[in-house]
């Protein structure tokens, strides 16, 4: 071969070389950065190229479906059936603004991208099938969920129900809530539909059940008690506490902690402390307690840590505090915050005689043909009270529920344990307060079912804005919807 031929072909060979060392570096090592730019329309055209799998309740309810766009490249997008009641659990899938919750956590099922999902894939390739995301089936129950949205109606608050025995969530609402399928498009509409909602005060797209906390106000009573129990301050639910009335703060000089009325607390048992709703009992325990006696007991019940359930819950707060402020935080109050699914949690372990299972709401994962691909195994999250403690508190809790505040509770024929709460709100209290219930059901075979029902705004005078009053007739249908469909 002359000189210059020799010098094209070497030249040549250099082209093709830097070309499939090019070729290797976008296909192997940029590969997941270039799938994942923003820029890079093609993957969300992939994405909405075919139907997504559903997302599915306990019961078989499909909450979830796909629909035709038109006027774009993306042929399918998303739908749901009631989305306002649904969007607390599932979130959403838009076309433009990416998801959120089990839309996005599961985006690898539901799109049929998961590498689970390869075989299927494959198949399809050879057999010419249609493609098809695979399906997310919940733990959450329809008759519970729709009781606890139709309940809460215009009123500003959230439920969380939970099976004491496994940590399966049954029901998870929020108010005021918003449908998904307004902006699930890529049209105008969709997006002014989305402004609209992000802009609206009363922060419809905020899960008040995982994703904001709140002073649980004397619901919170239920941990003091349960730390008094568990660490010896009081060995029974029948003796005397030595509560004098008024009860003043620790390191003040007269700060006294009132009662709500002439209520019977001086020295009042823990059964009748918890039945009246005292603060001064409940106060003078925490104090006695101390703040890390009680610190060490509220995170056995989850506080201070964030829970993902797959879903991410924003942590509850005990606080390390000075001793008055301790004392406060012993009744609800101070810098004390708390989720609803979390005041959930509190009820359910009482409830599951001391064992706190941990939460969750995914049961399994299914492929398009709806073989099970993985399925969740209920798991202990810790054990904040003995067995022995925990059935004297829920001898406490029945009688708040049969003699105390917690009437509205009430179950004909049936066991239900509850607490109410009343919660100050804004600076000395000139807000109106939030409303607490929290409560269990219970069965010949245990408990299959706790709720937290918290009630930030309603149209309620303040005078009458009460736990019992408005969050208990809540949690009793949401219980009672759980419970008929056992029968």
């Amino acid at each position: 071969m002359n000189k210059p031929l020799r010098r094209i072909a070497i030249f040549c060979g250099l082209l093709v070389l830097s070309l499939m060392i090019r070729d290797n570096w976008l296909q192997y090592v940029r590969a997941d950065e270039l799938n994942a730019h923003k820029y890079n329309r093609r993957v969300q055209i992939e994405r909405f190229a075919h139907e997504r799998g559903n997302i599915i309740t306990a019961d078989g309810q499909t909450i979830t479906g796909s629909a035709e766009s038109t006027g774009t490249d993306f042929k399918y997008k998303r739908v749901w059936k009631d989305g306002a009641m649904w969007s607390p659990v599932t979130g959403y899938a838009s076309q433009i603004f990416d998801a959120t919750q089990l839309e996005k956590i599961e985006d690898g099922i539901l799109s049929g991208t998961d590498n689970r999902l390869f075989f299927d894939r494959t198949l399809s390739m050879f057999t010419g099938e249609k493609k098809q995301g695979g399906n997310v089936v919940t733990t959450l129950n329809s008759a519970a969920q729709k009781a606890a949205f139709e309940g809460l109606g215009d009123k500003k608050g959230a439920v969380a129900a939970i099976n004491p025995q496994t940590g399966a969530i049954l029901a998870l609402a929020s108010t005021p809530s918003y449908d998904p399928s307004v902006f699930a498009g890529s049209s105008n509409k969709d997006s002014k539909a989305y402004k609209t909602l992000l802009d609206d005060k009363n922060e419809p797209m905020l899960n008040r059940a995982l994703r904001q906390t709140y002073p649980p106000g004397s619901t919170f009573k239920v941990v003091t008690a349960a730390a008094a129990l568990e660490n010896g301050l009081y060995s029974g639910i029948d003796e005397p506490t030595k509560s004098p009335v008024p009860y003043i703060l620790p390191d003040t000089a007269n700060q006294p902690l009132n009662n709500e009325g002439p209520i019977p607390c001086e020295n009042a048992t823990l059964k009748v402390a918890l039945q009246y709703s005292c603060n001064t009992v409940f106060g003078k325990i925490s104090a006695d307690l101390g703040n890390e006696k009680m610190k060490t007991e509220a995170e056995k019940f989850g506080f201070n840590k964030q829970i993902f359930n797959p879903v991410r819950t924003d942590a509850s707060i005990y606080p390390k505090d000075n001793r008055p402020q301790n004392a406060m935080a012993g009744i609800g109050q101070a810098s004390n915050r708390a989720t609803p699914l979390q005041m959930a949690m509190v009820a359910s372990a009482v409830a599951n005689d001391g064992k706190l299972m941990k939460p969750y709401m995914v049961d399994q994962l299914q492929a398009p043909n709806v073989d099970v691909l993985s399925k969740t195994q209920p798991e202990q999250m810790s054990q904040p009270l003995s067995a022995a403690n925990a059935q004297k508190l829920q001898k406490m809790m029945e009688f708040v529920v049969t003699d105390g505040t917690g009437k509205a509770g009430q179950i004909p024929g049936v066991t239900v344990g509850g607490k109410t709460g009343t919660a100050q709100h804004g600076v000395n209290n000139k807000d109106n307060p939030y409303a607490w219930f929290i409560s269990y059901a219970k069965t010949d075979n245990g408990s299959p079912v706790a709720v937290a029902v918290v009630i930030e705004g309603s149209d309620t005078t303040r005078d009458d804005i009460a736990g019992g009053k408005l969050a208990a007739p809540i949690a009793k249908n949401v219980m009672k919807a759980v419970l008929d469909g056992k029968k």
